[in-house]
């Protein structure tokens, strides 16, 4: 089962009454951006809105923010070698890669529509930090393909419904990393019943079911988008199946876990919180990976 993280969730008819159009580059973004807070900002409104609070896993949507940044500050390869600790956490394109992420989430004109000022951003469950979008106290939240399944039963999801995703766009139109992250099933036993079922499992046939019922897809590449249930499983299908992006995997869960799923989730919540600044954070992570 696979995911695509490189989502942005909108209202299409919010874009469509203020006359904006989905932008295809960052600086489009940046630039929309700034449009929505001169024609709607407010304490109430404002261009994004984002949350990281998730109980023992705080801040790990704040990880998935930078890891789609270091793609597009840095390229794939520095992520791999980042990720590979071949580079280390605090090297200056890291750095530069957080910067961008604070360029929206420490930006108090920027969010948190409908919630508070960007502090609220650690104690705002990631779940509902996207549902501002359905009231037009925010038009763009960045999560991935899975926040669907946290909106409201009876939410029209599809490019003319109640809320939309578009690709997380990269420096030009032509380029398209990709962040995903998956699940694995793995077998306890080789009986012949397990493994039949693991060949099962790993078939196109499975992935076509699967994703006709709804809530996850899966990477396999015989998958049909036409067989998705929602228009948001069909984007996710035909952007891991597009042979020209260029897709890493969740950087955090390829890390150490002390690292990946502690110190990088606390020391992002505490750049949030204001408590550190970005080098400082960056820093010590750094000093917790293991030797």
């Amino acid at each position: 089962m696979g995911s695509v993280k490189s989502f942005v969730w909108y209202s299409p008819s919010a874009f469509e009454d203020s006359g904006y159009e989905v932008p295809e580059t960052w600086d489009d973004m940046m630039s929309l951006t700034d449009e929505i807070v001169a024609d709607h900002g407010s304490d109430t409104v404002k261009p994004w809105c984002f949350g990281i609070e998730s109980g023992g896993a705080t801040g790990w949507p704040a990880t998935d923010f930078v890891e789609d940044m270091v793609l597009r500050e840095a390229g794939p390869d520095v992520y791999d070698q980042w990720v590979d600790h071949e580079i280390p956490f605090d090297d200056p394109q890291i750095v530069a890669s957080l910067d961008r992420a604070g360029d929206i989430l420490q930006n108090e004109d920027y969010v948190n529509g409908g919630i508070g000022d960007t502090r609220s951003i650690a104690s705002t469950p990631w779940s509902d930090a996207g549902l501002p979008v359905l009231e037009d106290n925010c038009y763009m939240f960045r999560a991935a393909s899975f926040f669907e399944a946290q909106l409201p039963e009876g939410t029209d999801v599809g490019p003319d419904g109640d809320i939309f995703a578009f690709y997380l766009p990269a420096d030009t139109a032509d380029e398209q990393p990709l962040l995903v992250a998956g699940d694995n099933v793995a077998a306890f036993n080789d009986n012949e019943a397990t493994q039949a079922v693991q060949a099962y499992l790993a078939s196109p046939e499975w992935a076509n079911e699967r994703v006709s019922i709804g809530g996850v897809v899966s990477p396999n590449q015989g998958v049909d988008p036409a067989n998705a249930s929602s228009d948001v499983l069909r984007l996710t299908l035909e952007l891991m199946q597009d042979e020209d992006a260029v897709a890493r995997f969740d950087g955090s869960d390829l890390m150490p876990s002390e690292v990946g799923a502690g110190t990088f989730w606390s020391e992002m919540t505490a750049w949030i919180d204001g408590q550190k600044d970005g080098e400082a954070a960056l820093a010590a992570i750094e000093s917790s990976w293991p030797e």
